[in-house]
């Protein structure tokens, strides 16, 4: 299984940039919301919290702390996981790039705030997977209609 910190350089490796510590959060939320509904398993182990400015990776925050714009060189070498990430989540996550990434950090804030799992979930409390899948997957079922 990946680690957050594989999501992120993969997400910062594709954009071949420097994005906002923001962005680069909601990126990977929505990369983990979207492989599970697509995949059924969580895409990394961490968990996201609900901050005042949307889902927040504990384990990524503490990363770039201080940091307003990321690149992929903030994330060393020994934080990513043996396994890395696989093909297939590399296709996920292009693709969740293809539908969010046009958006800024703080509209895709703005976008988590009206929906259920940041809604239904207390100020620092983990937004659970189970969570996240039910209402990603009635999104993509109700899209389906």
């Amino acid at each position: 299984m990946a680690s957050v910190f594989d999501v992120s350089k993969y997400i910062l490796d594709t954009i071949g940039g420097r994005i906002s510590a923001m962005k680069l959060q909601k990126l990977c939320y929505y990369s983990q919301a979207w492989h599970l509904v697509w995949d059924g398993v969580p895409l990394f182990h961490e968990d996201f919290l609900k901050w005042d400015n949307g889902p927040v990776c504990r384990e990524l925050f503490d990363l770039h702390k201080g940091e307003f714009y990321i690149d992929s060189g903030i994330i060393a070498v020994s934080l990513l996981s043996k396994d890395g990430i696989s093909g297939m989540e590399k296709l996920n996550v292009e693709q969740v790039l293809e539908d969010y990434g046009k958006y800024t950090g703080v509209q895709l804030s703005e976008l988590t705030h009206s929906e259920e799992p940041w809604l239904q979930t207390e100020k620092d409390e983990v937004i659970t997977k189970e969570m996240i899948k039910e209402f990603y997957s009635s999104l993509m079922y109700n899209a389906q209609k």
